[in-house]
């Protein structure tokens, strides 16, 4: 099976977080509900994953296309593409 190009190029970025404590949405929203956060690779974007009620960090891959979010929870390493369904 090919690796992916998205999760390799992703690896070597490091994008300030948008919202370090929570999901940049549902804060705008003045919510504070969610399960688990995660950081677009691409632009930094917090947002909660689809475990949560809104979903806004697949809704931010839908809006801008950046292909990969990583988790953004301690302990916690993995990334996932969109684009390829792929988990690095």
């Amino acid at each position: 099976m090919p690796g992916c190009d998205h999760l390799e190029v992703s690896a070597a970025l490091s994008p300030v977080p948008s919202s370090p404590g929570g999901c940049e949405d549902c804060l705008a929203k003045g919510l504070q509900v969610w399960a688990h956060l995660r950081l677009c690779t691409e632009c930094g974007h917090v947002g909660c994953c689809d475990s949560s009620p809104d979903r806004h960090a697949t809704e931010h891959h839908r809006d801008t296309g950046h292909p990969v979010i990583r988790s953004f929870e301690p302990g916690e390493s993995w990334s996932w593409c969109y684009v390829d369904e792929r988990l690095g």
